[in-house]
């Protein structure tokens, strides 16, 4: 299967280039657990940078549609029921939708060094210094959600901000960043010695643990968000429209 793309098209590359492995992975070689060319050949091949090409893939792989393996490869994911709802709330959108009045029972922020996870979904190295923001949440009698929050760099948060506001609110009219996409993942655990005592919960107790990976309009990610749920206080909802 030979690709190119237009050098001369105003899509950006990155975004040609995502398109062309979306058509890939549907090829019953790579459905069948193949792994993808290496980053270095498809460069070449498209007479494009690496980087260019790890953006990409990048997006493709927090979409879930792609596993990559360090020193092993990129391969398309096994598949997993998923649902795609449109028009996403921020939190206190969903809770203030709901009747609820939320308080914020705790919020922290801090400075830290991006790892692993925060690097490859930024796109930066490893130890550049990246924006934290920690609320702990809830109803008039217990908190039942915490969240952690990193942002990208480029935003400008400086912590100042005044973080009881809706946090969607802030970026749009403080920071002039705008929240398109919400890509989510959501499962099960056992909330731990951590979590939960920082839920006020017995560390035995299940919890809800979500992933929202945040991007503006042109694809770019903004924020990296874990969410710790009580299950005995918390139910999510997902309402979907079936296309006709």
């Amino acid at each position: 299967m030979r690709f190119s793309i237009d050098h001369k098209s105003p899509i950006p590359l990155h975004a040609q280039v995502e398109e062309l492995v979306r058509e890939m992975i549907k090829s019953p070689v790579y459905q069948d657990k193949a792994f993808l060319p290496n980053e270095m050949g498809l460069a070449k091949q498209l007479g494009i940078s690496r980087n260019t090409v790890r953006q990409a893939l990048n997006k493709l792989v927090y979409e879930g549609l792609l596993v990559r393996k360090k020193g092993v490869g990129t391969r398309v994911a096994d598949q997993n029921v998923s649902t795609r709802a449109q028009n996403w709330l921020s939190f206190s959108q969903e809770m203030k939708a709901s009747g609820i009045e939320i308080i914020n029972f705790d919020l922290k922020v801090s400075w830290v060094e991006a790892d692993e996870k925060t690097s490859l979904f930024f796109e930066i190295p490893i130890g550049k210094k990246i924006f934290k923001l920690e609320r702990l949440r809830g109803g008039n009698k217990h908190p039942f959600v915490y969240f952690v929050s990193y942002f990208h760099p480029r935003i400008g948060i400086t912590g100042k901000e005044d973080f009881t506001r809706p946090l969607y609110e802030i970026l749009e009219k403080e920071h002039s960043v705008v929240v398109k996409l919400s890509k989510e993942e959501i499962s099960s655990r056992l909330a731990g010695e951590e979590i939960g005592k920082i839920l006020d919960i017995d560390p035995s107790r299940p919890i809800l643990k979500r992933k929202r990976f945040v991007f503006d309009p042109g694809g770019r990610p903004v924020e990296y968000n874990l969410g710790y749920y009580r299950a005995d206080s918390f139910t999510y909802t997902i309402e979907s429209e079936r296309e006709l």
